[in-house]
């Protein structure tokens, strides 16, 4: 654990920037395996050891990556995992699960294939609109129980559900996309999540890479996962340049003060700020295939930025053209 740490929800303490483990999966192109325990190791060393997977990413092999990690340095690992989707995110989900038996036996599928005997936060990944949430929840209470489990999360669930799970069993976080252009989860999720003491975790910070001003249309390859995200549509892509070129004026307006910054480290360092103003702790969790990458991010934590400066990243987002999923009901935006 590094010196610097952040409390969510429940006692959970981890680290101030997390770790994506999904992009150490072929979503986004090809990737080697070699080179993506190396990079889990420097997030580790940097000080970025809250470490995030599911059971989903590569079809159980990103969990299987990170128990090589943990194999040496559990003890300096926060380890965060996630059920209920069935198939993964390359070749697309077939189901949603989250009745009590499937939670168990996720839970074991997940702790054998990680090699340890206890997952610090285990999220539910997407809700089964099956099953009522608390019946999901109690079921996942019984593995903290159980010594299982630690603490509990819910990924892209509604403010309304929110409520309902945290009347069964103490939820620590509460993972959705968020950034400088996915911002409804701050007309009610945030509020609630604030209001119950529970953290947030955005996933996607980075607007799966569309903030760093690295991502066109030529750069996608045939098999990146972004291909069916509406706002990753060749037009839309084009009309989102604005939101980066926002990104890129403040980065340089920074630059010029003697604050050196990168587009990336503007986009994480606007989501801490947006937690210190909303009144939540932010745990954002940036992926990516590079240590040096790593360094960069965690720079984001020095970060100051004028009222000037806020003022025109918060602009930015108007100006948004697209979904950020295909199926609005699949995250906690279609269900509110």
């Amino acid at each position: 654990m590094t010196a610097a740490t952040v409390r969510l929800g429940d006692g959970l303490m981890v680290s101030p920037l997390g770790f994506g483990g999904m992009a150490l999966t072929p979503v986004y192109g090809d990737v080697d395996p070699a080179e993506a325990l190396r990079t889990l190791h420097h997030a580790v060393d940097a000080g970025a050891s809250f470490i995030d997977t599911a059971d989903i990413y590569g079809g159980g092999s990103n969990e299987e990556l990170i128990a090589k990690l943990l194999k040496e340095r559990r003890s300096e690992v926060e380890l965060a995992t996630k059920f209920g989707l069935v198939g993964t995110p390359a070749t697309g989900y077939s189901d949603i699960r989250g009745d009590a038996a499937y939670v168990r036996e996720a839970v074991d599928r997940s702790l054998r294939r990680l090699g340890t005997d206890t997952i610090d936060l285990y999220y539910m990944h997407r809700r089964d609109l099956r099953v009522p949430i608390v019946e999901t929840v109690e079921a996942m209470a019984g593995l903290v129980q159980a010594g299982k489990v630690r603490h509990l999360g819910l990924s892209e669930v509604t403010a309304e559900e929110l409520r309902e799970a945290s009347s069964v069993h103490p939820i620590a976080a509460v993972q959705s996309e968020w950034s400088i252009w996915s911002r409804d989860v701050e007309r009610s999720v945030v509020p609630a999540a604030a209001e119950l003491g529970v953290g947030f975790v955005p996933y996607s910070p980075l607007g799966r890479g569309f903030l760093t001003g690295t991502v066109d249309a030529a750069s996608l390859g045939s098999n990146d996962f972004r291909r069916n995200i509406p706002r990753f549509a060749e037009a839309a892509l084009d009309a989102n340049q604005g939101v980066v070129a926002a990104v890129q004026a403040v980065a340089a307006e920074l630059a010029a003060s003697g604050q050196a910054a990168t587009p990336a480290q503007v986009a994480l360092a606007w989501l801490l700020v947006q937690g210190r103003s909303l009144g939540l702790p932010v745990v954002p969790i940036p992926g990516t295939r590079k240590a040096d990458r790593i360094d960069e991010n965690l720079g984001a934590l020095t970060l100051d930025f004028t009222p000037a400066q806020l003022e025109k990243l918060d602009a930015a987002a108007d100006a948004v053209v697209g979904s950020r999923s295909a199926d609005p009901n699949w995250v906690s935006q279609g269900r509110e």
